[in-house]
Formats: C-alpha cells, structure tokens, sequence
C-alpha cells in the first residue's frame, strides 16, 4: 500500500488547491492539495516539508505547521490500489507561489467551495479532519 502525504496550505483562511497535470501518474486534471509518495527511509512530516518546497516554491521558513492528523486509509477501485494518506495542514505565511511541472494551475479557495471542484478522493475528507471547528 503506497503511503502518500498531503498537506493542506491555508493562507488568511484560504485553501490552496492545485489543479494536476497530465504528466503525472494518477488522478489527472483533478484538484488536490500537496502531495507527494513517503519513500522509504522517508519522515512523513518531512517529505512535506519536501513536497511543499517542490511543488510551490514555499521554504519550511514560509509555512508553519499547525496540526497533523491520524492516517486515512482507502480504496480507489478506479487506480485499483489501497492508499494510506498522511495528513498535515500547514499556514502559509503568502500566497505567492510558483507551481512546478506536476500541476498546470492554483487556486486558494474558501473552505466551503471545495465542493465545487472535482478532487482527488477523500480530499474533503482530509481538510475536515484538519481545519479546526468553528467556534
């Protein structure tokens, strides 16, 4: 079962979703968050810290974690394989960041509009699990 990470970026209550390429392997042209495959050897929180830094230009200086949360773990039928995803959300400290080759465009959306975008499975899953309840 691959282990992934994905970390949820929010800026002044905004989510950063990206838009992935088809030069990517699974789940083409769907919305996510940041993502990448734990190696082996691999830190999950490290990796993040990996996968942000690629995939948005953000140094570790430029995000602060807040929270991370208990792995989900899942069926696709459509790829054919168990994932087991390992959640972190982050606060990006700017919205100015440069998307690399495995995305073709970003958004930083409200948290309420994540259903108006198609995404990866169990995305809105994950941001629940991360975003603190309203007061």
């Amino acid at each position: 079962m691959p282990d992934v990470v994905t970390c949820i970026l929010l800026h002044q209550g905004r989510l950063l979703l990206l838009k992935r390429s088809d030069r990517v392997s699974t789940y083409r042209g769907l919305w996510a968050g940041v993502s990448g495959y734990v190696e082996e050897g691999d830190d999950p929180l490290g990796r993040a810290y990996i996968e942000i830094e690629e995939e948005t230009g953000l140094t570790r200086e430029q995000v602060v974690l807040e929270r991370g949360a208990p792995p989900v773990e899942f069926y696709d039928p459509g790829e054919g394989r168990r994932w087991r995803v390992h959640p972190f959300l982050f606060r990006a400290l700017t919205a100015e960041v440069s998307i690399d080759w495995e995305h073709d465009d970003y958004a930083w959306v409200a948290p309420e509009e994540l259903d108006r975008y198609p995404t990866v499975p169990k995305l809105a899953e994950t941001v629940r699990r991360l975003l603190p309840s309203p007061s």
